[in-house]
């Protein structure tokens, strides 16, 4: 079933969502595609939300990933969004103060019951709500665009449809919303910069930095975290379990989300 967006909301309650602005013409769920005139990048349409559509915090990666698009026909909707990852996004959630700290099991369950809840606390989505790919010229296939942003954000097809899809879904947030929590860092906070460029394209305000991984306009705060799918030791670094300097960003993230919402409560 398709989403409705309501009239005072940019953001659509959980499902599939209606949307055909950078395809130009009507769409075919999870078949129509896009490609960038140098045939380099494609989107695919199958533009998804979970969650309270006028939510508190709104959770957000850049794209779905290959473990995501591609098998949504035979997937339930509350199962598709990070089916790999549940365990990490509760440990960094329950990091920076979202969500009570507590045991593996039950760090999981928070955060299905969250993805299902559509009266809770949080909204979910993607900065990019159709799937990015591109095109592997050693593989001779296309493939998920995990790490791929600054890349994507660089061409004039990836401006245009970051700047489209933040207008549409980040411009006009509901009052509620006071929180933007953004998945990826990046090599020397680069995800960072790029995201905040996007958001601040769609959604032109008086935009100011609080730390190296926050900005606000305001009325509401992007805290950027560790991504839920980084490789190595980069979680447990930025949890902090490893004393390593990528700890600080994780304490950086922790304070800006406090100083947006205030501590969790007891």
């Amino acid at each position: 079933m398709d989403t409705i967006m309501s009239s005072c909301s940019s953001l659509p309650g959980s499902g599939r969502i209606n949307c055909s602005l950078c395809h130009g013409r009507p769409i075919v769920f999870d078949e129509t595609r896009t490609e960038s005139e140098q045939k380099d990048w494609r989107i695919t349409a199958n533009p998804l939300s979970w969650g309270n559509q006028r939510p508190e915090v709104l959770v957000l990666g850049f794209s779905k990933g290959p473990s995501q698009a591609g098998e949504l026909r035979r997937v339930q909707h509350n199962d598709i969004p990070y089916r790999k990852g549940r365990l990490q996004v509760g440990k960094i959630l329950a990091h920076v103060g979202l969500l009570p700290a507590a045991r593996p099991d039950e760090l999981k369950r928070s955060v299905e019951q969250a993805i299902a809840d559509s009266n809770g606390r949080f909204g979910w989505g993607s900065l990019i709500r159709c799937t990015v790919e591109r095109f592997d010229t050693k593989k001779r296939d296309w493939v998920g665009s995990g790490g791929m942003i600054d890349q994507f954000m660089a061409t004039p097809f990836g401006q245009n449809i970051s700047t489209t899809c933040a207008t549409r879904f980040l411009r006009d947030l509901p009052q509620e919303t006071k929180l933007i929590m953004m998945f990826g860092l990046g090599a020397g906070g680069a995800y960072v910069g790029t995201a905040r460029k996007a958001i601040q394209a769609g959604r032109p305000g008086d935009w100011r930095t609080i730390n190296e991984v926050a900005y606000t306009d305001g009325k509401v705060t992007v805290v950027h975290v560790e991504h839920f799918a980084s490789q190595g030791a980069n979680i447990p670094n930025w949890l902090g379990q490893n004393n390593h300097p990528r700890a600080r960003l994780g304490i950086l993230a922790r304070v800006a989300v406090a100083k947006c919402l205030g501590p969790l409560p007891a």
